[in-house]
């Protein structure tokens, strides 16, 4: 069982705070496209004959590549691999994109989730962040999508920005919830150096975040959607019961998934690769049949490191019969005893072989799995 991920480096845009790789020309769009699929197929033996479950085209803003573009691809992902009947299939969107003859295009090729990149609902929020979209277009997309008979949508929000007051986050995250949407992620306002919001920042231009807000945010939100019934299942996703991330779910799994695109991530379980994140030089690889990408093999402290990382941040959480079995009994006791501080200060709890962050800890959780490491 394995994913495939597709980056689509386009945007019409760029967001202030975005460090994705992305361009806002879309010159190379067709020649990209043909790249594309070029590597789909040169890398059809990446995943041995595992089963496809789950496609996800990333970016970027894959809502503007077009039917026949998106068509292709799919056809081209079905000639050389088994996927699944079932299979989750997700495009991200930008809500400006979402019209309904888009939506049916989308929907006629086999997309069946939708994720939405709304950001806020406040008009202020989007022109701030530098979005395309306005807060009607936030709305709008969301009916426009639901009435097309999209069930599997979820929209991606942002928190603790300098203007963002707590009514406002309330109004973000409740608006959210009586539209019906079954998932959300949520993610903090985080500065990225070289963004245009660091820049922004380091010359007074804008107001630096604040770390307490978030937090606070995050509480708040932790609290409003459990009291709507959202399953609080990873940091920052959330969802109605059965309709977690198929895909997201499975790098937190740490099931193997093939990247397909510039920048795109890799991983077997054994090794990680990811390929150059520069549309022409992977153009221009791709065209002599090689595929562009660095590769690092993976140590067993790189594996424990990354499975505590990956497990802690999930509601599943570690579980110390599976480390005890994959890296050794001295070292599952050792995770044991390092855990303890956490437990003492009611960050984290011990049920069974599994530990777990409560919610207090979930405020804290890269820092607890960085001091856990090894």
């Amino acid at each position: 069982m394995s994913g495939i991920y597709l980056h689509i480096p386009f945007c019409k845009q760029a967001c202030y705070y975005c460090n994705f790789h992305f361009s806002t020309s879309v010159s190379q769009k067709d020649a990209m496209v043909k790249s594309i699929l070029q590597e789909i197929s040169l890398q059809k033996n990446y995943l041995g004959n595992d089963s496809i479950h789950t496609i996800y085209f990333g970016g970027g803003t894959p809502s503007l590549l077009s039917q026949s573009d998106l068509q292709q691809i799919m056809d081209t992902l079905h000639t050389h691999f088994n996927i699944a009947a079932d299979a989750e299939v997700t495009l991200e969107a930008n809500p400006d994109d979402l019209s309904p003859a888009k939506l049916q295009e989308l929907k006629a090729l086999g997309i069946n989730r939708l994720s939405i990149g709304i950001q806020s609902f406040h008009e202020a929020d989007l022109k701030w962040m530098n979005r395309a979209h306005n807060a009607q277009q936030a709305e709008d997309c969301i009916r426009n999508a639901q009435e097309a008979g999209f069930q599997n949508i979820t929209i991606d929000l942002i928190y603790g920005g300098p203007g963002l007051s707590d009514e406002g986050w309330e109004y973000n995250v409740k608006k959210a919830i009586a539209f019906g949407i079954p998932h959300l992620s949520c993610y903090a306002l985080t500065v990225e150096p070289g963004t245009a919001l660091d820049h922004f920042i380091k010359k007074k231009k804008m107001e630096a975040t604040d770390p307490e807000k978030a937090a606070r945010h995050f509480e708040q939100l932790m609290q409003w959607v459990e009291e709507a019934g959202y399953e609080h299942y990873e940091i920052s996703n959330f969802a109605l019961p059965g309709w977690h991330s198929r895909h997201n779910s499975s790098y937190w799994k740490g099931l193997s998934y093939l990247g397909i695109g510039p920048s795109a991530h890799s991983f077997n379980g054994h090794s990680r690769q990811w390929n150059v994140a520069n549309n022409a030089l992977y153009i221009k690889s791709i065209e002599k049949g090689e595929v562009p990408f660095e590769i690092e093999t993976l140590t067993a402290e790189m594996q424990f490191n990354e499975y505590i990382m990956t497990s802690l941040r999930t509601a599943a959480g570690c579980d110390l019969g599976w480390v005890e079995e994959r890296f050794g009994v001295d070292l599952a006791r050792q995770l044991q005893s390092n855990c303890r501080q956490f437990i003492a200060k009611g960050w984290m709890v011990a049920q069974g072989t599994m530990l777990r962050l409560t919610k207090a800890g979930r405020l804290f959780a890269d820092g607890i799995a960085s001091d856990l490491f090894i």
